[in-house]
């Protein structure tokens, strides 16, 4: 782990671009974000949740003028609510 005045230096010249994002998520989701990283070779979970943001980002760009992108998005956002308390904390 990096020492605190590492960790202060890089805040600081981060701090207009970046933000900390913690949250509390099941350990299966954290698992899920470890196999994201290395299946995408990303750089750990942080990237990964970056990564699954951009990816939900490019499905509904998509999803604007191809029906099966669009098909695909409906069916995941109805799975994700109804199993909502399976995936979330």
């Amino acid at each position: 782990m990096a020492t605190a005045t590492s960790q202060n230096k890089w805040r600081r010249k981060h701090r207009l671009i970046t933000s900390q994002l913690n949250v509390m998520a099941r350990k299966k989701t954290h698992e899920e974000l470890e196999d994201f990283a290395v299946s995408f070779l990303l750089r750990g979970k942080g990237e990964a949740v970056t990564f699954a943001a951009f990816v939900s980002q490019a499905l509904i760009q998509r999803a604007d003028f191809d029906a099966k992108a669009a098909r695909i998005l409906d069916d995941v956002t109805d799975a994700y609510h109804r199993d909502r308390e399976i995936h979330s904390a």
